[in-house]
């Protein structure tokens, strides 16, 4: 179910709220001020994603809809803000220079191919996301990560098998599952 401008907005506020509340209390909010979040509860997939002067700062979510939508973006928020490996937590001063974005997930599906040559034409660069998976690893992209690195299809697997801690190529190996999703993206607006 695709959600309006309005509501995309609102959950935008909620995982704000949830980042200002996690750095002053240091625990989930149980409520917000500003969102009802009682009224998003499908479960949905989300991921949320901090950038900083145009330079990624967290990225963290849930693939697949594990929890009520509302919940799963304030959980993805404080994440992204606090638990995102690749970065140190969040600050105060950094939440008033961070700009959100919001990706609400379709339910990915493996992406059935004969031959991993076919992988190149079933995948829509800008409008699939990506999960890769091959024993113990698995790797997520985002559809917009592709079109940000002006990648085309092959690029966009090979970045997969990286995020992935796959070798180049491994895409091609028998073996290899490789799930498509799409996603609804909105993203806070400059005041």
């Amino acid at each position: 179910m695709l959600l309006k401008k309005e509501e995309g907005d609102e959950l935008l506020k909620a995982a704000r709220e949830a980042i200002q509340h996690y750095l002053e209390f240091n625990e989930e909010p149980s409520i917000l001020k500003g969102v009802d979040l009682d009224k998003y509860t499908e479960p949905r997939g989300v991921f949320v994603t901090l950038r900083m002067g145009g330079h990624l700062r967290g990225c963290i979510g849930f693939a697949l809809p594990m929890f009520p939508l509302g919940l799963a973006v304030v959980r993805s928020a404080i994440a992204a803000a606090f638990d995102d490996p690749r970065f140190p937590p969040l600050t105060g001063e950094e939440l008033e220079e961070v700009e959100i974005e919001l990706s609400v997930l379709t339910v990915p599906k493996k992406i059935e191919v004969s031959d991993s040559s076919e992988y190149l034409e079933k995948i829509k660069v800008g409008r699939d996301g990506l999960i890769i998976k091959q024993g113990g690893y698995s790797g997520l992209l985002l559809p917009q990560v592709p079109e940000e690195q002006g990648w085309d299809a092959e690029e966009y697997l090979e970045g997969l098998c990286m995020k992935a801690g796959l070798g180049p190529g491994s895409w091609r190996d028998e073996g290899v599952e490789i799930e498509a999703f799409q996603a609804q993206i909105f993203r806070e607006e400059e005041e």
